[in-house]
């Protein structure tokens, strides 16, 4: 069946995690992804362990399906050459090289966009292409501590901690993929292309939204509130007698719901506890009076009777729990295939079903050159020009 980008070609210059997440989902929604990649080297990531062979560090394959990848010396004039040629063939282009650096290898966007018009790129950074920080480096982690996340996350009076999902870069990822279809539309009006610009900065900053408001409101940092939230009580984890469940009462009927479950009908309506705005203000209060109730069951007990009630409530699974769990299996967003090196893998698919189509894996994460003949070939390079590329070390 026909998937909604097909015939799209996008020239894939990104690394790490948000440029390559990105044109992940554009190769599942059905574009051709050439991966350009330096030689020898490739995409920083596939360097990063736990490893299923060479070259291929869990992070690369995670992001890196329905790609073929071509290696260039990019500092090179023929290298060059070669980008531009496949650029002239684009509909996309995507970088994320710190500041300046797509200029001096002449793969900027003025430079494409000047052989292809119709070229929509996207240039990914850490702080953006302009002010003061715009040639700082930067890592997810590195805008979790910047932007002040990093000061919110944790247990009030705890060290400081990293968010594992690394959800700066992903969600740049998002922004350009978001940028991108935007353009991409609005070629189809104009026949003209355009310019993306996403950073991690400022994906940092539009993810705290809530978080400034509420400082711009109370005029003080926020505490740290580890599992809660500053809006909302109770919801947060509370330990059953066998081991945590975390409780999403976030309404009052809720609340009143959960009562009724958990044998505390005696409190629903006391003025201190009638409504959430009351629950946070007696915070302490509720969280004793809760936490004395759900102590006295299982984690199974809880999680049976509080969801049959319509109360969110989840136990706090490991990876392989979720992994195992029969909705994970039937949701079909855990994909299976086979990699011509590494042999059978698994990864995960584009969260958005199209057309209720069931998700597949496509082309196994490629490794690096592995298509880079077939790509010059398609360019009008004949075998031995393809030799003498390689043996100058131009290409691999």
């Amino acid at each position: 069946m026909a998937k909604p980008l097909d015939g799209l070609r996008v020239l894939d210059f990104g690394k790490v995690l948000a440029g390559p997440l990105c044109t992940l989902y554009l190769g599942e929604m059905g574009a051709e992804i050439i991966k350009v990649e330096q030689v020898g080297t490739g995409d920083e990531t596939r360097g990063w362990p736990p490893f299923h062979g060479p070259g291929l560090g869990t992070v690369f394959l995670t992001v890196n399906r329905n790609k073929r990848s071509i290696a260039l010396d990019l500092k090179t004039k023929e290298g060059r050459e070669i980008a531009h040629r496949l650029a002239v063939t684009a509909d996309v282009a995507i970088e994320s090289f710190g500041t300046g650096v797509a200029e001096r290898l002449g793969i900027d966007a003025d430079t494409l966009r000047g052989l292809n018009d119709r070229l929509v790129y996207c240039s990914i950074s850490g702080f953006g292409r302009s002010g003061p920080m715009s040639s700082a480096p930067g890592y997810d982690v590195i805008l979790q501590a910047f932007s002040g996340m990093m000061a919110l996350t944790g247990e009030d009076g705890g060290g400081y901690v990293r968010s594992p999902v690394s959800p700066i870069d992903q969600m740049t990822g998002m922004h350009a993929l978001t940028g991108i279809l935007a353009c991409l539309v609005e070629r189809d009006r104009t026949g003209k292309g355009g310019k993306v610009n996403v950073s991690l900065f400022d994906t940092a900053v539009g993810l705290l939204g809530y978080n400034i408001h509420s400082f711009w409101n109370k005029g003080v940092q926020p505490a740290k509130c580890g599992s809660s939230h500053e809006a909302l009580c109770p919801y947060q984890a509370f330990e059953a007698a066998d081991g945590p469940i975390m409780i999403g009462v976030a309404n009052d009927n809720l609340w009143r719901k959960f009562c009724v479950v958990v044998g505390l009908e005696h409190i629903a309506d006391d003025p201190r506890f009638r409504t959430n705005a009351d629950r946070v203000t007696h915070r302490a209060e509720t969280l004793e009076l809760v936490q004395d109730a759900l102590g006295r069951g299982s984690v199974a007990h809880w999680y049976a009777a509080v969801a049959a009630a319509g109360v969110p409530c989840s136990p706090i699974n490991s990876l392989g729990q979720l992994l195992a769990h029969p909705h994970t299996k039937a949701s079909g967003i855990v994909l299976d295939y086979d990699h011509p090196t590494a042999g059978p893998l698994n990864g995960i698919a584009q969260p958005v079903l199209f057309n209720d189509e069931p998700r597949k894996p496509g082309l196994p994460p490629p490794n690096l050159g592995q298509h880079t003949t077939e790509i010059l070939e398609t360019l009008g390079y004949g075998s031995a020009e393809i030799a003498r590329l390689q043996t100058q070390n131009i290409i691999a």
